[in-house]
């Protein structure tokens, strides 16, 4: 999989930027706060329609005007595709030569990426949102199925809180046969969000060991746990506990006012040796494990997709000691086309025939002649 080209409309601090990017290194170089960041997030965002620096798309549009626009040829095993999304105060249009996606699981696939940046060290050590919102970001890069279903999770979830606030307001308010109903609703979609989460764990952690045994020189064992279910379960099974658990916490989320339990508070749990790596690590193991959570991804989209994800990485060389650095590096190249931002070119030696380097100043951008 190749991102051929990118060009860029009123986005960020470029008024417009046409670039030539079939290289199998991109670097990005140039001090810090010129714009090369905004590169990267503009693919992220061609790939996802999302943007892994804002929730509001509207603040990537440039100042003073009414829409941005991303535009990306991405090559794959079974052709080229003309991708596009536009972004306005009002929402987000994705298309593929040309042709709207009205819904957003039909879009995102199209192009897949797998994104490391300095933040991503939040994996390990950051709050169970985070790791929730990485585990929905690579499901639904490769199952579009999965984005449906959490989208109406996330709906059902909504009206049933609303319902318990109002309950919550009301107390002499019978709205038991109500929340029956939202319920059997809720744990339907979100039994199937927790079983293809816990399917795509099992699956990155198979990955994740064997990676991170190396970075680590054998010394420690990676493992991750989602939710106490197991992949094996059946759809009913995993159903009929969700439903269980929501019956039995309904009196403290009628307390509460807010529901209590399911994907929305479930959290991916990550060990080395067996211990939780967020309180016991130190951290460069912490650093070590983040970075085989990321080339885990690579191998579990190659494995799904059949071809390999691009790769953005952040100011993320800086980050890493040399041992980690060569095993980042060894991941780039021929197979992974890689996009980088960095200040510098240290490290990237063994990559010299691979590289196209664009100098940014500015919001300017100039390709370096060798």
């Amino acid at each position: 999989m190749r991102l051929e080209s990118l060009q860029l409309l009123h986005f960020r601090n470029y008024p417009h930027l046409k670039l030539d990017t079939r290289a199998p290194v991109n670097v990005f170089i140039g001090e810090n706060g010129q714009g090369k960041t905004n590169v990267l997030e503009a693919i992220d965002i061609l790939a996802l329609t999302k943007s892994h620096r804002t929730h509001r798309l509207a603040e990537c549009i440039q100042w003073g005007e009414q829409s941005a626009l991303i535009e990306g040829r991405v090559q794959r095993k079974t052709g080229s595709s003309e991708l596009s999304v536009t972004l306005t105060s009002s929402g987000k249009r994705a298309a593929v030569a040309g042709v709207e996606r009205p819904r957003i699981s039909d879009y995102v696939g199209m192009l897949n990426v797998v994104l490391f940046t300095p933040e991503d060290l939040q994996l390990i050590k950051g709050s169970p949102q985070v790791r929730r919102r990485f585990l929905d970001m690579e499901i639904g890069q490769i199952s579009p199925v999965y984005l449906r279903d959490l989208q109406q999770y996330v709906r059902t979830l909504s009206q049933r809180n609303q319902l318990l606030k109002s309950a919550n307001a009301n107390p002499t308010e019978r709205i038991t046969d109500t929340l029956d109903i939202w319920d059997d609703q809720l744990a339907r979609h979100g039994s199937r969000v927790i079983l293809r989460r816990a399917k795509f764990v099992r699956t990155l952690e198979r990955h994740a060991r064997e990676i991170h045994s190396r970075v680590s020189g054998d010394r420690e064992v990676l493992s991750l746990s989602y939710a106490k279910v197991s992949p094996e379960q059946t759809p009913e099974q995993v159903f009929q506990m969700y439903l269980h658990e929501l019956r039995a916490r309904r009196s403290l989320d009628l307390a509460r006012g807010m529901t209590s339990v399911g994907p929305h508070r479930d959290d991916l749990v990550i060990l080395l040796n067996d211990r939780e790596a967020a309180a016991f690590a130190s951290q460069g193991q912490q650093r070590t494990a983040a970075l085989s959570l990321k080339l885990a991804e690579i191998e579990l989209i190659r494995e799904e997709v059949g071809e390999y994800p691009v790769l953005l990485l952040d100011d993320v060389l800086s980050e890493l000691d040399p041992v980690r650095q060569v095993h980042l590096v060894s991941a780039m190249g021929a197979q992974v086309q890689t996009f980088l931002t960095t200040t510098h070119l240290e490290g990237l030696g063994s990559l010299a025939g691979a590289l196209q380097v664009f100098v940014v100043e500015a919001g300017q951008i100039r390709a370096k002649t060798p």
